[in-house]
């Protein structure tokens, strides 16, 4: 369970509302596509919840941990068990494919692996497994410098499902993709959401966020103002996208 409420965000001199009293409860194994027009606060919602952002109000807990006034432990859970995916995917361009999604990210991973590069069978077999139901199987031992930006960030998804986060916050995962591998990249991650209780809450263009999403969320004036089941947006709810 993961609860939100008063969430506030300001920005620059003049301080700036982008975010103004964003509230919303999350179960396990749901699919949020947030939406809205330029700039009412869809990235900077997922980087408050990733806490990439400070907030300036606001109360978070995640399975009854209070992730504010926890400080430490908080933010650790946080970092160990949500992943956070850029537009621009987060990886070693010097590294395989295959290497970014066993290494992973500093606060998933033991330290003798980030520093011996050293992986067991099993977690060898798993990423591959990723990387396959990700389209990427043939792109595992090129370095990341040489795949196109959507390969990269299906690299970055694979390594967020190998190291077994709960929670994954994506902004425009699937930006710079054919059609095709778009949808294969969604229906996984919402085959994900329903058989093992991965929560996804991403940013998504709005025709397929109407067909993967099981929630939405259309953000105007840095407000939720409709949070609604996943499904074709009637005229009104498309208003100001």
């Amino acid at each position: 369970m993961i609860t939100v409420e008063h969430l506030a965000k300001a920005v620059g001199e003049d301080k700036n509302p982008v975010l103004q009293d964003i509230g919303f409860q999350l179960e396990p194994g749901e699919f949020v596509a947030i939406l809205g027009g330029s700039g009412s606060g869809k990235t900077t919602v997922l980087r408050c919840l990733a806490l990439r952002e400070k907030w300036d109000r606001g109360n978070f807990r995640v399975d009854g941990t209070d992730i504010m006034a926890n400080a430490f432990t908080g933010k650790r859970k946080i970092r160990r068990e949500w992943a956070y995916l850029e537009q621009n995917a987060e990886l070693n361009p010097n590294r395989t494919a295959l290497k970014n999604v066993l290494i992973g990210q500093s606060a998933q991973t033991p330290l003798w692996r980030m520093v011996t590069g050293m992986v067991r069978s099993d977690d060898y077999m798993g990423a591959m497994d990723e990387l396959d139901a990700l389209g990427l199987l043939d792109k595992a031992k090129m370095k990341t410098s040489q795949l196109s930006g959507g390969e990269r960030q299906r690299v970055a998804i694979a390594r967020a499902l190998t190291h077994g986060a709960k929670v994954i916050l994506a902004d425009e995962p699937v930006t710079g993709l054919d059609p095709k591998s778009a949808e294969s990249v969604l229906e996984t991650l919402r085959k994900l959401c329903k058989e093992t209780g991965l929560t996804v809450v991403t940013v998504l263009p709005i025709e397929l966020a109407e067909r993967f999403a099981t929630r939405l969320w259309v953000l105007e004036d840095g407000r939720i103002k409709h949070d609604i089941k996943g499904r074709r947006l009637t005229f009104q709810e498309r208003a100001n996208l």
